[in-house]
């Protein structure tokens, strides 16, 4: 019995397909790696495939046989199932399945057709969204199964996530660029872990000759389990780190399918001991979820653990479940063996990361959604984010440059994408760096202004009560100002993580506010998920209503320096104290004026009528213009002393005038005080400088000195180092030499 097995064993091993034909072999159904359902679930499902083993066993487990009637109809059971699987191995491939019944689905083949060839149910096509323009790639419904809702994990529902929600959940980047920022912040937040590059460029498809996207960073890489997190939705390690931009665990996915349909992922570890280096590869493409009818996602992972010269498999499952992996990612990937996969490899480090995004999007004319062909160091993008006008003036105003093309460019998008870059860290686009950028240098007559926000004894909404929370914003106008192009805004930081590009927040009528560019970091507010934004908060609101009065001040205050007209209410603000007191305080004298008048047009009116005429003209004069009664006439025009009204309004408008006096020249002293407290502060400031400047001085002295020194011991060492090549290269030829001779010697023994 046992030599009978033996040998049918070697001939079903001897008519095994091939790989080659196990790539065509469409009766099979598609091989996945669920990572939405848990390793107990894939176990089971891999136990009952294998249901059809020759012991017969249901789950791995041997049947308990109660009676011997039953164990002899066990055995001819067994029997009949290993002579069908001994005709198996001779008869054609699937002759022997059972026939599929009337209203059951047929099995979907994997196909390497474009995403727009659809999948087949009961002989008819499946309707999917097979358009290549990302806006119009969410319509897909999946194929019409019948859903079996499996329950696990203590009689709790298995919550399946629909592959649509790929796409839903990357059209939070309404910009494209946007995506590419994401990808830039995790090569970035890989520096604790030794990246110094990140290199992004086009590469050409070998299966088809399409253009794919091209991410690497030379960073720590991820180990097996870190590549399931990092295609897991939601799960960040980065949201507990403190220096790192990434916290809510979705832009990687949300930012490939953003760019392409289809991402393929290679990834080298070290290892937690150095000891133990994996690689491992993932494919999450929507191409094949789509074209498949799958109503899950699913994502085919392969993982390697290094053995000394070779690297070897690491099953999770069994290695059934790591063939079936291969298959589907060599079929809907853009490689075809799994030599190509590992030469991706050779290419990397001990350690690393390298993303190849396909099917990229189109617009709506059918081209690519990226254009690779305007400049050959740059990756720009189509639509309306280009603008013609703004990339000629771009040339012509070069310090306006990054506002009018940033919105396309994404070299001159990621050269101020961070306000600060680590030393010795490189963003490679296409093959040439990209020129970190402060546009602070494209300033000029700048100025400091430090904001702090409110805080109450529980501290702001969102901003903890400390001290150190503020923002220094730095205001000027840009150097192409005079101009008058509409060049304004703020550029945002958010933990060195450039936000909010140029933020318009003051849209004022007329040329008001134009050339008028801020840079600040506010770590205070949140930003949004997609990171091209902040949540509408309390804080944001303040934040706000203060750069729209920061702005507003600097260019009431600054405009015609750059050759605007001075706005009529700009008197208002440059007016001194002396002005403001002397537009209020006087206006008490006028009204006891007025009351001065009035008292003497009452006596007036008083007087006998033939009085009143010689009166009038003393009083008010031939024209009928009012005058006051001169000194030494009373009311009624006789020759007498000042009345006593008179003598104490007079007197009221002197003390008034005299306590005015006073108060002016406290104010005035008081600021004198502040300009002289001023001054000492800045001369000290600048003493301070001085010194710094004066020992930067010596340090560079030293250092220059220090680097003659180090360029002469090179010198002589590159000398020394010369003349002993030499010397070894005269030995070497003498060696050779000699070998020669002696060859020779050997074969003239060898002809004798």
């Amino acid at each position: 019995m046992d030599g009978r097995v033996q040998v049918k064993q070697e001939i079903i091993e001897h008519f095994k397909p091939p790989e080659s034909n196990r790539n065509t072999d469409h009766s099979k159904p598609t091989p996945f790696i669920d990572l939405s359902s848990s390793d107990s679930d894939s176990d089971s499902d891999s136990s009952s495939s294998s249901s059809s083993d020759d012991d017969g066993s249901v789950n791995g487990k041997r049947p308990r046989v109660s009676s011997s009637v039953d164990g002899s109809f066990h055995k001819k059971k067994k029997k009949k199932k290993k002579t069908m699987a001994a005709l198996s191995g001779l008869l054609p491939l699937g002759f022997l399945d059972p026939l599929p019944l009337k209203n059951a689905p047929s099995p979907r083949p994997l196909q390497v057709a474009s995403p727009l060839t659809p999948p087949k149910v009961n002989g008819s096509a499946i309707v999917v969204g097979g358009s290549k323009h990302f806006w119009k790639a969410g319509d897909y419904e999946g194929a019409p199964q019948q859903s079996d809702w499996e329950i696990s994990l203590g009689g709790m529902d298995h919550v399946r996530i629909h592959p649509r929600f790929l796409h839903s959940n990357a059209t939070s980047h309404k910009w494209v660029l946007g995506a590419f920022a994401e990808l830039l912040d995790n090569a970035l937040d890989e520096v604790c872990n030794g990246a110094t590059f990140v290199n992004v460029d086009m590469l050409k498809n070998r299966k088809d000759g399409s253009r794919m996207l091209f991410v690497e960073d030379n960073g720590g890489g991820m180990d097996p389990d870190k590549m399931r997190q990092c295609v897991s939705l939601g799960y960040s390690a980065k949201s507990k780190l403190a220096n790192t931009i990434g916290q809510y665990g979705n832009g990687f996915k949300t930012s490939t399918m953003r760019l392409g349909a289809d991402v393929i992922v290679f990834s080298r570890c070290c290892g937690k001991d150095r000891r133990r280096p994996t690689q491992s590869i993932g494919l999450l493409s929507y191409t094949f979820l789509r074209s498949t009818g799958k109503e899950d996602i699913v994502v085919p992972m392969l993982d390697y653990e290094s053995g000394g010269q070779e690297w070897n498999k690491m099953q999770r499952s069994s290695a059934s479940d790591w063939n079936r992996n291969l298959e589907t990612i060599l079929r809907w990937s853009p490689f075809s063996s799994e030599a190509d996969l590992l030469q991706e490899f050779n290419q990397m480090e001990d350690h690393g990361t390298r993303i190849i995004i396909y099917n990229l999007w189109e617009d709506d004319h059918g081209q690519l959604e990226l254009d690779f062909d305007a400049d050959a160091y740059d990756i720009q993008i189509r639509g309306v984010n280009r603008d013609e006008k703004n990339i000629l003036m771009s040339k012509q105003f070069p310090n306006s440059k990054h506002f009018l093309t940033y919105r396309h460019s994404l070299r001159s998008y990621a050269s101020i994408l961070y306000l600060r870059l680590p030393p010795r860290f490189q963003i490679i686009l296409r093959g040439k760096d990209v020129e970190h950028h402060n546009i602070v240098n494209d300033l000029m007559m700048t100025e400091e202004i430090t904001y702090r926000p409110q805080t109450t004894a529980d501290g702001v909404i969102g901003v903890p009560r400390d001290p150190n929370v503020v923002a220094v914003v730095t205001m000027g106008f840009v150097k192409d100002a005079e101009a008058h192009i509409d060049v304004q805004g703020f550029n945002v930081y958010h933990k060195n993580r450039l936000i909010k590009p140029f933020w318009r927040v003051w849209n004022a009528c007329g040329s008001d506010g134009r050339g008028v560019i801020g840079v600040l970091e506010a770590n205070f507010v949140e930003p949004a998920h997609d990171k091209q934004g902040f949540e509408r908060t309390i804080v944001l609101s303040r934040l706000e209503a203060r750069l729209v009065q920061i702005q507003r001040t600097f260019w009431n205050t600054n405009c015609h320096k750059v050759g605007y007209s001075v706005r009529c209410y700009r008197k208002n603000i440059n007016r001194t104290v002396s002005d403001i007191l002397d537009s209020q305080k006087p206006k008490q004298g006028r009204k006891e004026s007025k009351g001065l008048v009035k008292m003497v047009d009452k006596s007036y009116r008083n007087v006998h009528p033939n009085v009143k005429e010689e009166i009038g003209n003393k009083i008010y004069g031939k024209s009928g213009s009012t005058h006051y009664p001169s000194e030494g006439y009373d009311i009624n025009g006789n020759d007498c002393s000042p009345s006593i009204s008179k003598s104490n309004t007079l007197n009221l408008l002197k003390e008034a005038n005299e306590r005015l006096k006073e108060k002016l020249k406290e104010k005035e002293e008081a600021i004198a005080g502040e300009l002289l407290h001023d001054i000492e502060l800045e001369k000290e400031r600048g003493t301070s400088i001085e010194n710094k400047i004066e020992l930067a001085t010596r340090k560079i002295e030293a250092l220059s000195k220090e680097q003659d020194g180090l360029v002469t011991i090179f010198a002589e060492e590159r000398v020394r180092r010369d003349s002993e090549e030499e010397n070894l290269r005269s030995k070497l030829k003498k060696a050779s030499d000699f070998i020669q001779e002696l060859l020779d010697r050997v074969r003239q023994l060898e002809s004798m």
